[in-house]
């Protein structure tokens, strides 16, 4: 999509400022179907910091993710230009990846689908 969608960025832009992760959504980008709910980027940042921290091998990465955290960021006023995903999977079949969720950032512009809340999906 080469033009973000203007009500997907009104979404974004409310989760960024009311700082809550409770909005659930299904995007499609690239083909890929990714479920979950929404974060704001500084929480989300904070999070994937920690769990890279926390790893032996993954550790030095940490920083990357809080040493500048307004580098990429749109300026006040602007329009977030990512959506930031927590307990998130991408969907294959009946299968969720990875089961226990995951931290996903998807640009806002390579979204061609989204519906408000999260698919379920059954092992069975």
């Amino acid at each position: 999509m080469s033009n973000a969608d203007e009500l997907l960025v009104d979404v974004a832009a409310m989760v960024e400022s009311e700082q809550s992760n409770q909005m659930s959504l299904t995007v499609v980008a690239g083909g890929a179907v990714i479920t979950g709910r929404l974060a704001p980027e500084a929480v989300w940042r904070q999070r994937v910091s920690e769990i890279l921290r926390d790893s032996d091998r993954l550790g030095p990465f940490s920083g990357v993710f809080t040493a500048d955290e307004t580098r990429d960021r749109p300026g006040r006023g602007e329009p977030p230009t990512h959506l930031h995903f927590h307990v998130a999977r991408i969907l294959q079949g009946s299968m969720g990846i990875p089961e226990t969720g995951g931290m996903y950032r998807v640009a806002i512009k390579d979204v061609s689908a989204w519906t408000v809340g999260d698919f379920s999906y059954s092992d069975s």
